[in-house]
This record gives structure tokens, C-alpha cells and sequence, in this order.
């Protein structure tokens, strides 16, 4: 696979590559990478490249859609990860991903970073390269996917652009079906608007935004981390024009059962659940990261008794098969709307 464009560098140097295939009309934006310690998007558009890469020229792939694809956003942070992002046996380890999980700031990481407008050169440089990129576009996008991960849910959870709540009925269906098909049920949660999260439905949610953001640190008097939230991706590309759909996709590392039974807020399960994890981490941080037999053996203690606790990792190629599901209904719900 070609190793596409270098569209600018990371805060460390390292350099950040997207790619541009096909030649439609309708434009296609496909972002993973945001946050450091959510792996499994930049394996998915990295794969997707690659296909689309080898595609024959007539393909209507190609021919209808014109893909903009940044598979990975974050290069830094995906170097910080690297400890327990080897997942040989398909799925990440608990212990692993406790000891030595890394995961930028509110207010620092990149999803809520991109410029305000051309003339903010104090975004981060990731940041300001993907928003050149996008403005290199002739024309507006018809359709973003921001692919994201969450440490623990009780299933696939699927954030859709406020725009479009109520013209998502298919994209909707197509993603319940597939969780079910694949034996996970739905992550669910009421925040009653809290950061922009509006609940639709079980398993569906508006995406976030950054006034809604601000707002929320704002009432919690941490003006500081207020003013540094800055538009999200979907911000962005609602910006360049049109009507776009824009979706977030959240896919759990690791399972864990009860929560959204009870919605809350507070729920209870997520709580129990939340400290449990603490609990195991603060535990790890005790141990001399210098010392790798004595690291191994509590990360397996601690895997052993978070699954005695009935959470499960989610299998890397599962969260992968319904990534693509959201990207894919999400494709047909932009067709069904301009049909």
C-alpha cells in the first residue's frame, strides 16, 4: 500500500499521512487516531486504504465517492500506547492496558483541538495540517466519520451528527442489527444534553461538541480548561458547507455487563465498575515498571479477577466489523436522503 500523503507533522516530528482516492462527486471524510489509547479505528482506515488503494480506477467505489482518509491523526500518541497495543491473541489485555494506558487531557486531546478559523495558529500542529487538508477540498463533504474507542461499555455505542437525529432511521437499524448479529447489545446512557450528548435511542446518542464542552467546565468554575476546547472534527467539516452527515463511533476495549441497565444518572453499574477499575490500576502503578516479572504477574491477577468480575475484552476484529457498519449504513443513509 502506498504510504499516501504527508500533510504535516506531529508536535514530536513524526509525520502525519493521509490519503485521497476516487474521484466522485460525493466526498467522503475518514478520521481515526484522536484520542491515544483508541487503537482499533487506525487499524480499520489503515486496511481501508489499502483496499481502496487497489481498486481498478472503475470501480464505483472510486467512481462515485472521492474518500478523504486520515487513519491516524495522532501519531504521538500511538507511540505512548505501544506497550499494550500488541494484542497477538486479537484482543487487548486488561492488566496490559491499565499499567501502561496513556490518554491526553480534556482540553489537550486532539478531537477538540482544530482551529477555530484560518487564523488560528495555536491549535496543535496535528491539528492544523488535517484542517489544511480538509480545506484543500473542492467542495463540501457529504459525509465524516470520526472513529473512536471507550475503555469500558457494556457494548457498541453510536454518536450521530443533531443535524440528522431524526433522518437516521436506516443507519440506525443497520447498526442494532449488526450488534445483536454479533451477539453484543448496546451501550446506553442518559446525560440529558451534559458535553452535547443527547440520547436518541438505546445504543444512539448525539455526537458531543465544543461549546457544550465549555459549558460544561465552565459550570464547574475550571474556566482554564473551558477556553482551550476548540471545534471537533465534525465542527469542522459541518463548516466547509453543505449538509453533511457527520458520526462518531465508540467501541469498548473491554465489556462490561450491567451498565445502562439502570440509566441514571448516576448508573450504577458504570460506578462500580469505574472504581473497580481504579482500584486495579492503582494497583499496577505500586509495582516498579522496571520490574517486568513482577508487572506480568499482577497484570494477570488483575485479569483474572476483572474477568471473575464478568468483564470480557472485546475481540479487536469485532470492533473493527462494526466500524465499518456505522461508515457503511452512514454511506447509504447520505444516499437514501439525496436519492
Amino acid at each position: 500500500m502506498s504510504e499516501g500523503e504527508e500533510i504535516g507533522r506531529s508536535r514530536e516530528g513524526q509525520p502525519i499521512r493521509a490519503f485521497r482516492l476516487g474521484g466522485g462527486s460525493k466526498r467522503i471524510s475518514l478520521l481515526a487516531g484522536c484520542h491515544a489509547d483508541e487503537p482499533v479505528g487506525p487499524i480499520l482506515l489503515g486496511h481501508l486504504a489499502g483496499f481502496l488503494a487497489a481498486l481498478p480506477e472503475e470501480d464505483p467505489l472510486l467512481t462515485r465517492y472521492q474518500w478523504w482518509i486520515l487513519p491516524h491523526i495522532n501519531p504521538d500518541g500511538e507511540e505512548r500506547n505501544r506497550g499494550w497495543q500488541s494484542a497477538a491473541s486479537g484482543a487487548y489485555g486488561l492488566g496490559e492496558y491499565l499499567a501502561a494506558v496513556v490518554r491526553e487531557l480534556p482540553g489537550d486531546d486532539v478531537e477538540f483541538g482544530f482551529p477555530r478559523d484560518s487564523a488560528d495558529g495555536g491549535a496543535r500542529p496535528e491539528n492544523l495540517a488535517a484542517h489544511r487538508w480538509w480545506l484543500g477540498a473542492d467542495g463540501p463533504f457529504a459525509f465524516h466519520a470520526s472513529l473512536h474507542g471507550m475503555a469500558i461499555g457494556a457494548g457498541p455505542w453510536f454518536l450521530i451528527e443533531p443535524a440528522w437525529r431524526d433522518r437516521c432511521q436506516h443507519l440506525m437499524s443497520r447498526c442494532a442489527e449488526a450488534t445483536a448479529a454479533w451477539g453484543y447489545a448496546l451501550h446506553d446512557v442518559e446525560r440529558r444534553g451534559e458535553k452535547g450528548f443527547s440520547r436518541i435511542a438505546r445504543g444512539f446518542c448525539t455526537r458531543p461538541d465544543s461549546a457544550s464542552m465549555s459549558r460544561y467546565f465552565l459550570a464547574r468554575a475550571d474556566e482554564e480548561t473551558a477556553g482551550r476546547f476548540r471545534p471537533s472534527s465534525m465542527e469542522v467539516i459541518r463548516s466547509l458547507g453543505g449538509d453533511p452527515l457527520t458520526v462518531v463511533s465508540e467501541m469498548p476495549l473491554f465489556i462490561t455487563p450491567g451498565v445502562g441497565d439502570i440509566l441514571g444518572p448516576p448508573d450504577p453499574a458504570a460506578g462500580v465498575w469505574r472504581k473497580r477499575l481504579e482500584d486495579w490500576q492503582a494497583e499496577l502503578a505500586g509495582i516498579d515498571p522496571a520490574d517486568a516479572d513482577a508487572l506480568g504477574m499482577a497484570s494477570e491477577s488483575v485479569a483474572m479477577a476483572a474477568s471473575g468480575a464478568g468483564l470480557r475484552a472485546m475481540p479487536i476484529r469485532d470492533q473493527l466489523r462494526l466500524q465499518w457498519t456505522l461508515v457503511s449504513a452512514g454511506l447509504e443513509q447520505v444516499e437514501l436522503q439525496t436519492a
